[in-house]
């Protein structure tokens, strides 16, 4: 099947948009494209994906013998975009106003990859997600996440290797480093014994930082309740919650 996985390529193809397509699991997708005759396929995803690709079952000859214009790209492209149409269901829970044709597709393409971890996978999939929720949380406090997902699509050739979308000089030290350290835990046979302190410091800097944490939500609950004492109140409702939030500011700057 390596002609029909080179057309895919072509033709822009992913996995991700082809399951979607067939209305099968990435991995299934995965498997189909393992069989070294399309006659191995089930019916009915052979026949959707002649369709697809506009191939006359009567007269096939192989992936390898089409003819890929710009024109039949675009024919293509079109019937993956209306299979999206159908796919809207997935986010349509959420305000997508503002969010371009493009930017649908892509949502929809996560929420469908991230779905179907949950549904299908194991628990360690499971937290995987959940990974990438926390991923997400903290992108905008720790810079170098942006840096290493531009180095995974790097090297899974989804872009450039020169591409820089963020701080050029950051991200091209930062890549150097990862570069370095992947290829020392991947063919230096580094032992545990050799990164226990290393790791014994990490752990050391994760637990301070949870402590501050800690301190600092402590004293935040102590000046709510010190605000709602004041007040009169005994809790926040959305009819005080202006007032307590402005106290809690002043009884903050009394500190200053």
């Amino acid at each position: 099947m390596e002609s029909l996985n080179n057309l895919l390529q072509e033709l822009g193809i992913s996995k991700v948009k082809l399951a979607k397509y067939l209305g099968v699991s990435r991995q299934m997708v995965y498997n189909y494209l393992t069989f070294d005759n399309i006659d191995k396929w089930p019916k009915e995803k052979k026949i959707l994906l002649f369709q697809l690709l506009e191939i006359d079952s009567s007269n096939f000859k192989g992936f390898d013998k089409l003819n890929v214009t710009t024109e039949y790209m675009l024919a293509v492209e079109k019937k993956l975009n209306s299979n999206y149409q159908k796919e809207e269901n997935l986010i349509s829970n959420f305000d997508l106003s503002g969010v371009d044709k493009d930017g649908k597709a892509l949502l929809s393409d996560i929420v469908y990859l991230l779905k179907e971890k949950w549904i299908d996978g194991s628990d360690a999939e499971r937290s995987t997600v959940k990974y990438t929720y926390y991923l997400l949380q903290s992108m905008d406090n720790v810079p170098e996440i942006k840096y290493i997902m531009a180095y995974i699509a790097k090297t899974n050739g989804f872009i450039k290797p020169e591409e820089f979308m963020y701080n050029e000089d950051k991200q091209f030290i930062f890549e150097g480093i990862l570069y370095s350290g992947l290829n020392l835990y991947n063919n230096g046979s580094p032992s545990k014994s050799k990164v226990a302190e290393s790791r014994k410091r990490f752990i050391r800097e994760i637990e301070q930082k949870n402590e501050e944490k800690m301190s600092r939500t402590q004293a935040l609950n102590t000046i709510k309740i010190q605000a709602l004492h004041e007040l009169g109140y005994n809790d926040i409702n959305e009819q005080n919650a202006a007032e307590v939030f402005e106290k809690i500011a002043e009884i903050q700057s009394r500190k200053v």
